[in-house]
C-alpha cells in the first residue's frame, strides 16, 4: 500500500497455566524511491498489559521504555509537536484497544515492529477465550498466527474460529492438543487472503478466537514455582444453588424508543431462563418509582407468565430517580432475607440498569453511594450496567465495587439486548456464596484476593500468592464455601516438585510465569480497589501498583511507554498510555528532537465534561457541518469559532446529534469523490445522505442530493429537490425552498436547515452533496449529545501564544479548551447558508486530528451502525 510493503506478519502467542504471552512482529519494506511513513497499527484486548514494543530500522533497534507516567510527562514537558500528533494506544472497540506507531524510513529500507503483551485468561461459561485481532489490511506473503498452550491439569477440548473465515480457508486452521499441550497454526497463502481470484484486499480482517478447557479430576489445581504459587479453583458438579434478582429499571423519556425495546426483548428472554426455585421482582424508576410485586415472588409457570405481560407494557416516562429505584431494590432484598421470605441458602443478586445520570431525589452520586453501601452492607452484589455514553460511568463502577459487584457498558447498537442477556447468563448460575480461601499467614505474603462473594458455574477463582521463605516448596490450603445443600470445605496440598514434574515436557515455558501471573492478578485487583478509594487509601494503592508496574514492565493506567525514533526525516516520538472505560487518556507527548523550543500536548478528559454557563441571555448561534465534514462551532461570547474536520471512510455513518429528552437524532452518513485522488494524503468525504428521526412522533426524514423521504409510522410521503413545498402537520414543519435548501423545525425545538450542493453533472471528481446548520439549539436538552451536539452546551476557550505555522497565512496557537491545552491552526471555513454556491468564509481556529481533545471522547466513538 502506498509502496509500502508488509511482507511479513506473526503473531505468536504462548499460553501457560492461562497466563498469556503474545509477541506481534511486523515486517515491512519501503518498495518507493522517497522515504516514506510506515504504520503499525494492531489491535489487542482491554484485559491486556503491553509489556514491550521495539523497532528495528536497518539492523538498529529503537526500544520502548516503561517510565512512571507523571515522570514522562514532566521529562518532555517542555517538548514542542507542531502539526502531526500521534497517541499510540487508544480504546478503540467494545473489547480492543488500538496500539499505533508510525516512522518514516528511507526507500529501500527494511523494518521490523515488535510488541509483546501479557494478559491472565478468564474462565467464562465453562471455556477460557483468547482473542487476537486480525487486520493487515494488505496481502502478506509471511503471515502466520501460533498459538501453544502448556495445561498442566491436561486440556479437555481445543477449538479456533475467524469471523473473517471462509470455507476456502477452514483447512488452513491446523489444530492438535494431546495430555498438556495444545497447539493451532493459521497460516494462508496470498491466494488464500484475497477476496477474490485476481483481487488485491485481503479477506483477513476480523477476530480469531481460541477458546480451550482443562480436564478437573479435583476441584483445584495448585502451581508452585520459584517462591510463588497460583491457586484455581473451579469446582465442578455442584448443585445449583436457588438465587433471588431484583431487576432496577431505568425508564426515564431518554430511555424511550430503541433503548427500552431492547430492555424489554431482553428481559422476556431473561425470564425464559429463570429456574423455578428462583425468587424475584422488577422495580422500574423515572421521577417515580414503580414496582411489580410488593416482594420477591417464586418463579412459578404462572408468576412467570404475568411477569411477561408486566415486562411487554414497560414503557418510559419522566426523569432519573436512581437513587429511589436502587434503595426500593435494596430494602426489599433486606426485608425477604429477614422475613425469612427467601431461602437460607440462596444467592441474592441486585442487576441495575440505567442510561442517564440522576436527577431526581438525591442526585449528588458520592451521597447516593454512601446510602447504598450502608444499605447492602457487603451482604450481596450490586451490579451496574449503563446503556450508552450518557451514563456517569465513573459513578456506576465505583458503586458497583464497593458492593462486591462490577460495572459494565452496554453499547447503543443492535445488539443491545444480547449484551444485557449476556451479562445476565455469566450470573445467573450461582453454585457457592461466600467463598474464602484461607493460606498459612506465617508462610504466605503479598496474596491477592481471597474471598468472593459468589461462584458461578463456568467461571474460575483465581488467587496468587509469595512465599515469605524463597526456598519454601510446600503449601496446604483450605477453601470454605456455601453451597445448596451444605457449607462445603476442602484441603489441597502441593509442592513444588509436583509442579515442576508437571512442567517436564514443557519446553516453551516463558520466563517467571507464575511470578507475572501474580504481578498481573496484583495490579488488576489494585487498580481496581483505587477506583472507590480516596485519600491515603488511594495514595498507597497508586503507590503499589505503580511500583509493581514498573517492576515487571506492565502498561497500565499509571506507566506509560516512550517510544523512541531515528531522529530524521521529521520523526517525532511518541508515548503509549493505557486507556481506561468511561475515560479515554491519550495524553500524548511528542517532541521532535532537532528543536530547541520544547512543549507538552496533553489531553485527558472525561465523556462528561462540566462546561462553563457565560452569559444568560441566549443570542442567536449555531454549530454546523458543511464541505469536507468541516464542522464550525460559533462561540458568540468571544465572537469567534472553533473548526474541525472528520476524516473517515465514505459508507461511515456519524451521530451528530442525539437528544434523549426531546426524541430527536440526526445521523450523517458519508460518500467520497468519484475516484480516489492519489495524491492527497488525506480523501476528501462529504454527507451524502442525512437521517432525522423524533422517536417520541414516531417520524423519519432521509435526505440526499436527490430526493427527501418523510416516514411517519406506516406512511411514508417523498419528494425531490425540483419541488417548492411548505408541509406543516403535528409537530413537524417542513419547506423545501427548491433546489436551495430545506428548512425543518420539530414541534417546539430546534430548527434545522439542510443545504444542497449541486456540482456539475459531468465534474470529473466531485458529486453532490449535503450541509447541515442548527438554528435555536437552545431548545434542545441539556442532555443533547453527539458529534454537533454535545456543542450546544455553551463552551468557552482562551488563546495563548500565537505563532507561525507552516502556512505563512495561518498562524498557530495554543488553545486551552476543556481544561486541555491543544495546537491549533488560524483558518476558514465556509458557511453556505446565505449563498449556496461559494459559501461565507467564516474565521476559525481548527483543531487538528479528527477534532481529538476538543470533542468528547474519540471520533469513532461516534460511527453508528445505520442512519436510523
Amino acid at each position: 500500500v502506498n509502496g509500502i510493503e508488509i511482507y511479513s506478519m506473526k503473531i505468536d502467542s504462548k499460553v501457560t497455566s492461562r497466563f498469556a504471552h503474545n509477541v506481534i512482529t511486523s515486517r515491512a519494506v519501503n518498495r518507493g524511491n522517497v522515504h516514506k511513513e510506515v504504520f503499525f497499527d494492531v489491535e489487542l484486548p482491554k484485559t491486556a498489559f503491553i509489556t514491550n514494543f521495539s523497532m528495528t530500522i536497518d539492523g538498529v533497534t529503537y526500544p520502548g521504555t516503561i517510565k512512571e507516567k507523571e515522570v514522562a510527562k514532566k521529562q518532555y514537558e517542555k517538548a514542542v509537536s507542531k502539526g502531526q500528533t500521534a497517541g499510540l494506544v487508544k480504546a478503540s472497540g467494545r473489547k480492543t484497544e488500538k496500539f499505533t506507531v508510525s516512522v518514516n524510513i528511507e526507500a529501500a529500507s527494511k523494518v521490523t515492529f515488535e510488541l509483546t503483551y501479557e494478559e491472565l485468561l478468564k474462565r467464562q461459561f465453562g471455556k477460557y477465550e483468547m482473542f487476537i485481532k486480525v487486520k493487515p489490511k494488505q496481502l502478506v506473503k509471511d503471515f502466520e498466527i501460533e498459538v501453544n498452550i502448556f495445561e498442566p491439569q491436561g486440556i479437555s477440548d481445543l477449538e479456533a474460529e475467524g469471523t473473517f473465515i471462509t470455507n476456502d480457508l477452514q483447512n488452513t486452521i491446523k489444530k492438535t492438543f494431546s495430555e498438556k499441550k495444545g497447539h493451532i497454526s493459521f497460516k494462508p497463502t496470498l491466494d488464500q487472503q484475497r477476496t477474490c481470484a485476481n483481487c488485491s484486499q485481503s479477506v483477513l480482517d476480523g477476530d480469531f478466537t481460541v477458546r480451550y478447557d482443562v480436564k478437573r479430576t479435583t476441584p483445584d489445581n495448585l502451581q508452585i514455582v520459584n517462591g510463588y504459587f497460583v491457586h484455581f479453583f473451579a469446582p465442578t458438579n455442584l448443585p445449583k444453588l436457588p438465587k433471588n434478582v431484583i431487576f432496577v429499571i431505568d425508564i426515564s423519556g431518554s430511555m424511550s424508543g430503541r433503548e427500552i425495546e431492547q430492555t424489554r426483548e431482553a428481559l422476556l428472554k431473561i425470564l425464559d431462563d429463570i429456574k423455578e426455585d428462583d425468587f424475584f421482582n422488577f422495580i422500574l424508576f423515572g421521577s417515580k418509582v414503580h414496582t411489580w410485586k410488593e416482594t420477591l415472588i417464586k418463579a412459578t409457570p404462572e408468576n412467570l407468565d404475568e411477569a411477561r405481560k408486566f415486562v411487554r407494557g414497560i414503557d418510559t416516562e419522566g426523569m432519573t430517580n436512581l437513587y429511589g429505584g436502587v434503595m426500593r431494590g435494596i430494602d426489599m432484598l433486606n426485608a425477604a432475607h429477614e422475613e425469612n421470605l427467601v431461602p437460607k441458602r440462596s444467592a441474592s443478586i441486585i442487576i441495575m440498569l440505567t442510561d442517564g445520570k440522576p436527577n431526581v431525589g438525591i442526585s449528588n452520586t458520592e451521597d447516593i453511594r454512601a446510602h447504598v453501601k450502608k444499605a447492602i452492607e457487603g451482604k450481596y452484589p450490586l451490579y451496574s450496567l449503563g446503556f450508552g455514553y450518557g451514563v456517569d460511568y465513573s459513578f456506576l463502577e465505583k458503586m458497583a465495587l464497593e458492593n462486591k459487584g462490577l460495572a459494565r457498558r452496554i453499547y447503543p447498537d443492535s445488539d443491545a439486548a444480547l449484551q444485557l442477556q449476556g451479562f445476565y447468563d455469566e450470573v445467573s448460575n450461582p453454585m457457592l456464596t461466600d467463598v474464602e480461601l484461607n493460606y498459612p499467614e506465617n508462610e504466605i505474603s503479598d496474596l491477592t484476593k481471597t474471598t468472593f462473594k459468589h461462584f458461578y458455574d463456568g467461571s474460575e477463582i483465581v488467587v496468587a500468592g509469595r512465599f515469605i521463605d524463597n526456598n519454601q516448596n510446600s503449601l496446604t490450603v483450605d477453601v470454605r464455601g456455601e453451597g445448596a445443600n451444605d457449607a462445603l470445605s476442602y484441603t489441597t496440598q502441593q509442592d513444588a516438585e509436583q509442579t515442576a514434574k508437571a512442567f517436564q515436557e514443557q519446553d516453551y515455558i516463558f520466563g517467571e510465569y507464575v511470578e507475572r501471573l501474580w504481578a498481573y492478578l496484583t495490579i488488576e485487583q489494585l487498580l481496581e480497589k483505587r477506583i472507590a478509594a480516596t485519600g491515603e487509601e488511594k495514595e498507597n494503592l497508586t503507590a503499589e501498583a505503580l511500583d509493581l508496574s514498573l517492576k515487571y514492565k506492565f502498561v497500565t493506567p499509571l506507566t506509560s511507554m516512550v517510544v523512541t525514533k531515528p531522529d530524521d526525516n521529521d520523526n517525532r516520538d511518541g508515548i503509549a498510555d493505557k486507556p481506561t472505560e468511561g475515560i479515554d487518556i491519550f495524553t500524548i507527548l511528542l517532541y521532535l528532537k532537532n528543536q530547541v523550543c520544547w512543549r507538552l500536548v496533553g489531553f485527558s478528559f472525561n465523556r462528561t465534561p462540566q462546561v462553563s454557563y457565560l452569559y444568560n441571555a441566549h443570542p442567536t448561534w449555531y454549530t454546523s457541518v458543511d464541505g469536507d465534514p468541516h464542522f464550525i462551532i460559533s462561540v458568540p461570547q468571544k465572537e469567534d469559532a472553533i473548526c474541525f474536520n472528520i476524516n473517515e471512510n465514505p459508507g461511515a455513518v456519524l451521530n451528530l446529534i442525539n437528544d434523549p429528552v426531546t426524541g430527536i437524532t440526526i445521523n450523517g452518513e458519508l460518500i467520497g469523490d468519484k475516484r480516489a485522488n492519489s495524491a492527497a494524503k488525506i480523501q476528501n468525504t462529504y454527507f451524502g445522505k442525512l437521517g432525522i428521526a423524533n422517536k417520541h412522533l414516531d417520524l423519519k426524514l432521509t435526505v440526499t442530493p436527490e430526493k427527501i423521504t418523510i416516514q411517519n409510522g406506516n406512511e411514508n410521503t417523498g419528494f425531490t429537490w425540483l419541488d417548492s413545498v411548505t408541509l406543516q402537520q403535528e409537530g413537524l414543519t417542513l419547506i423545501i425552498n427548491r433546489k436551495k435548501n430545506l428548512v425543518l423545525k420539530m414541534g417546539r425545538g430546534a430548527s434545522f436547515v439542510i443545504v444542497l450542493h449541486q456540482v456539475w453533472k459531468k465534474h470529473p471528481l466531485h458529486q453532490d452533496f449535503l450541509g447541515l446548520y442548527t438554528l435555536e439549539s437552545d431548545k434542545l436538552s441539556e442532555q443533547t449529545h453527539g458529534l454537533l451536539g454535545q456543542f450546544f452546551h455553551p463552551i468557552d476557550f482562551t488563546i495563548l501564544e500565537i505563532h507561525p505555522g507552516s502556512d505563512p497565512k495561518k498562524p498557530d496557537a495554543t488553545m486551552i479548551v476543556k481544561n486541555t491545552e491543544l495546537t491549533v491552526t488560524r483558518g476558514w471555513q465556509k458557511d453556505y447558508r446565505a449563498d449556496p454556491v461559494h459559501g461565507v468564509d467564516v474565521p476559525c481556529w481548527f483543531v487538528h486530528n479528527n477534532g481529538a481533545g476538543l470533542i468528547d471522547g474519540v471520533h469513532t466513538d461516534y460511527i453508528v451502525s445505520s442512519l436510523f
